[in-house]
């Protein structure tokens, strides 16, 4: 039996999502504090390498499918099996790949922490969870796995459980992304209602049900079953819901800047190819359920995230504040390729952000490490994640300098990136989009251009004010001093910059199509090719993005001043995150809590109040009760005893043997009949 057996490959792709299992189960069961890196590590990097494995004999061939009976209720049996295709073992492999990173990187991040045992326990179940959704056959068992990705990250955001803000910030995430999943719920039901089955196979193959299904005269038709065509909309709505919350869009993205409370190590996997890449996953996987309407829903969504992100992180001074912004702004790009039908141009550019994003994080960590050393012995407290307390950090950590500078061209788009490749994929399928329906669809595309230009301002401004200009940390603590991180943390981001870089993805620096990974998913027939837009949209991004770069330059490096005052509409807009929180907080928070609070005061003043008014009327009838049987049951029937015993002695006591005393008594009653007798009479 040969490695590119359906079998042998199914079994390898199960090890490699079960190996970070087991290696959750031993390592929070046994593993002593502090211990666990050396198995979640093996068991990662075995599942790195079944996972390549697994890529290089599936990509671009025929799709495996092997499923086995699950359960059964009535007469329908429910399946569950593996789904090998391109987008499942790319998925595999990325995930696993950026994981295995982040694992070496956390060894000496997180070295010294008092529960690191249970740092990598629970990131050892967070690979698990994704790994096993990626290649998972049916929706039901999606949605299984997207709870337990929910539930891990859940964990590892608040894995520094002793401080409030972790507690929060994990507690909002689990509570937003469940607001998705009601969508994802409902969908499943209406998609097993119309078809009768959760296979993604027999749903969305070449000749699957979803397909073949078709809507006429308002009717949504499989041949078997029809309901009205609005299920159609609802059921795809219901994803896309879900997607929204997990992948941070518009108006569900809150709870992914608050999850920087989370060790960086952590947000980078989130942020890379894991959780928030789980949202695109699924609709790329679920891709031809969508109708247009969806579509458009879609890319409205992706289009006003991404612009709404990218404009909150241009006034961000904590470092990871303005990555997670970033991170939000790139989903949404994603989010617009699927809505225009460019799901594949969105896996493409999910896999090179998953590289570059990953590297801005794990370079922004160990600036962090570092400046946290420099803050130990300040002689006054300061934020070391603050950008505006870095600054010429360029010498001290030029590998990590390096890698930055590679990432955050990646993120802008410059040429020669991964990022210009898939960015442009993006961009020219708006615009071409775009051309081929009327002009307010213009608007979609021309708000992705400008958010493009944003993207370059606010990242070069974080480089800048980080890696070059004055040492003002040397300010706030003359004694600190700045190191390059240690070997465990550079390695990987070396590793990342070269992922980065347009040689992974394709031989042609300029030209997005030359991508095998475009290749591997079929293109989008509907959209013609402009040549002029091929040629003007690249030329005018770039070109407007260099001297966007130029003038952060000029304000962050060479002057080291700032064009942002805290004055002005716009500057509070953005400052204040849209008023997004404020506005959950007055219409909801709020309104749940004083909700709440009216709900315990009539638990408290009604419901308690009747209980006790119970209690209190069953004592005093207790108590009534008490009395009645001491006083009168009692009473009567010692009354009776006293009586008795009253007689008894009286009579007793008029035996007593003399005759005088008789004829006395005998006398007695005589008179007294005669007195009773005469008185009866006269009446």
């Amino acid at each position: 039996m040969t490695l590119d057996t359906p079998v042998v490959l199914t079994d390898l792709a199960i090890a490699a999502a079960i190996l970070p299992l087991l290696s959750f189960l031993v390592t929070g069961l046994f593993a002593k504090p502090g211990k666990g890196a050396f198995l979640a590590i093996l068991t990662i990097a075995i599942s790195f390498i079944l996972s390549a494995i697994v890529f290089s004999q599936t990509w671009n061939r025929l799709d495996i499918h092997q499923q086995y009976v699950w359960f059964t209720i009535g007469n329908t049996s429910f399946y569950a099996g593996i789904l090998l295709n391109n987008l499942g073992s790319l998925m595999l492999l990325l995930v696993s790949g950026i994981a295995l990173l982040v694992h070496i990187y956390s060894t000496a991040y997180m070295k010294g922490d008092a529960y690191l045992h249970r740092y990598w326990a629970h990131l050892s179940l967070f690979c698990f969870s994704m790994l096993s959704m990626v290649i998972a056959d049916n929706l039901l068992l999606i949605y299984i796995f997207w709870e337990l990705v929910g539930f891990s990250s859940y964990l590892l955001i608040g894995f520094w459980f002793t401080r409030d803000a972790a507690v929060q910030a994990n507690k909002k995430a689990f509570i937003v992304n469940r607001i998705g999943d009601l969508g994802i719920l409902s969908g499943l039901m209406i998609v097993f209602t119309q078809f009768g089955t959760f296979d993604l196979q027999q749903l969305l193959g070449e000749n699957g049900l979803i397909i073949n299904a078709f809507v006429q005269n308002g009717e949504w038709i499989n041949g078997v079953h029809t309901m009205p065509a609005v299920w159609l909309t609802v059921a795809g709505l219901g994803f896309v819901l879900g997607a929204i919350a997990k992948s941070a869009q518009f108006p569900l993205h809150v709870w992914l800047p608050d999850a920087m409370e989370g060790p960086t190590a952590v947000s980078s996997l989130i942020h890379a190819a894991t959780m928030v890449a789980a949202g695109i996953f699924l609709l790329a996987r679920l891709f031809p359920l969508f109708n247009d309407t969806v579509l458009l829903v879609i890319a409205i969504t992706g289009t006003l995230t991404a612009l709404m992100a990218a404009t909150i992180a241009l006034v961000q001074n904590d470092i990871k504040k303005v990555l997670a912004y970033s991170t939000i702004s790139q989903l949404g790009f994603m989010m617009l390729a699927i809505g225009i039908g460019q799901y594949s141009a969105a896996i493409f550019h999910l896999t090179t952000h998953a590289f570059f994003k990953c590297l801005l994080f794990l370079s922004a960590g160990a600036v962090i490490h570092e400046m946290h050393h420099v803050k130990q012995v300040a002689p006054v407290d300061f934020d070391h994640q603050d950008i505006r307390n870095m600054g010429g950090l360029r010498k001290h950590m030029p590998v990590t300098f390096i890698a930055m500078l590679v990432a955050s061209l990646a993120l802008i788009g410059i040429p020669l990136t991964s990022g210009y490749l898939s960015k442009d994929a993006i961009l020219i399928s708006s615009f071409e989009w775009a051309a081929l329906r009327g002009s307010w669809s213009k608007i979609i595309p021309v708000t992705a251009l400008i958010t493009s230009w944003l993207t370059a301002f606010y990242t070069a401004r974080l480089f800048f004010k980080v890696f070059l200009g004055k040492n003002r940390w040397r300010i706030l603590s003359p004694e600190g001093h700045i190191h390059e991180a240690p070997p465990a943390m550079r390695y990987p981001l070396v590793i990342l910059a070269l992922c980065s870089t347009f040689l992974i993805f394709s031989v042609n620096p300029l030209l997005y199509e030359d991508a095998w990974l475009l290749r591997g998913f079929p293109a989008v027939e509907s959209l013609e090719r402009i040549n002029i837009i091929h040629t003007v949209i690249p030329a005018l991004v770039n070109l407007l993005a260099i001297l966007i770069i130029y003038f952060a330059w000029q304000q962050y490096a060479r002057r080291d001043k700032t064009i942002f005052t805290n004055r002005g509409f716009f500057y509070d807009f953005a400052f204040n995150k849209w008023y997004i929180d404020n506005l959950y907080q007055a219409a909801i928070i709020k309104r749940v809590l004083n909700l709440a609070a009216f709900v315990r005061g009539f638990d408290r003043v009604i419901v308690d109040g009747m209980v006790h008014l119970l209690a209190k009327v069953g004592q005093a009838l207790a108590t009534l009760s008490a009395w009645l049987d001491t006083y009168i049951v009692d009473g009567l029937v010692n009354g009776v005893g006293i009586l008795s015993k009253s007689i008894g002695n009286f009579a007793r006591n008029m035996q007593t043997g003399k005759l005088q005393h008789y004829l006395l008594i005998t006398l007695f009653i005589v008179i007294t009949f005669f007195i009773v007798t005469y008185f009866s009479l006269a009446i």
